[in-house]
């Protein structure tokens, strides 16, 4: 396949639309394309979109039925509310960091690092592979807002974190390249339909399979 066609392809992976052996012939190309690499990472919001849209979608509606009318409408105040949350947490923070900066920085030592009450973290270290990972899951109306941080020095590879149900269902939450022999830390936001208490554990492999590190849930 000629190198545009590649670069053509980064839609079709990011959505997971790719058979397998188009899937494995793209991620060699991801490993020297920094440009397709932050594409797939920009795909995120639609891959979440669509993960909703066939969450909420009967499974007996056809695949080729036609939105009703009071769709759009739905989706616009579905944007508005979601804004005006935005703003309230916006706000929020605003009149806390205030508040910290009057009291010095006793209480800001105190309050340690402004994680939020609600978030449910958890880390591990592989002892064989080395790869260190966090992940911070917030939970959502759709299910969970999921911060990954981590540090994998065993690269170049193209990895992927999988989040796993106490049912043992799997979702794929994202997918993100690893430099050679690269110790800094690597920071990505991803989303699932697994609210927290759903969630059993984590896991990091490569596109290969290859286990990086397992992080239990909270």
């Amino acid at each position: 396949m000629r190198s545009l066609e590649r670069h053509r392809d980064v839609g079709a992976y990011a959505l997971g639309v790719l058979d397998e052996a188009d899937a494995f012939r793209f991620e060699d190309h991801l490993m020297e394309c920094p440009k397709c690499a932050a594409h797939v990472t920009e795909f995120g919001a639609a891959t979440r979109q669509l993960m909703l849209y066939r969450r909420a979608t009967p499974r007996f509606v056809p695949p080729l039925a036609q939105p009703g009318p009071r769709l759009l409408d739905r989706l616009l105040a579905e944007i508005a509310r979601r804004d005006r949350t935005r703003r309230r947490r916006f706000l929020y923070g605003l009149a806390a960091s205030v508040v910290l900066a009057a009291a010095g920085p006793g209480v800001m030592a105190f309050t340690g690092h402004g994680t939020p009450a609600a978030a449910h973290v958890t880390a591990a270290t592989d002892p064989h592979t080395g790869v260190w990972a966090r992940v911070t899951s917030e939970n959502e109306d759709y299910g969970s807002r999921l911060r990954l941080e981590i540090k994998d020095a065993s690269g170049p590879h193209s990895c992927r974190l999988v989040v796993i149900g106490h049912d043992g269902t799997e979702q794929l939450a994202g997918n993100w390249m690893v430099a050679p022999h690269d110790p800094t830390m690597t920071t990505t936001l991803v989303d699932t339909t697994l609210h927290p208490t759903d969630i059993d554990h984590y896991e990091i492999r490569t596109t290969d399979g290859h286990h990086l590190v397992t992080l239990d849930a909270p």
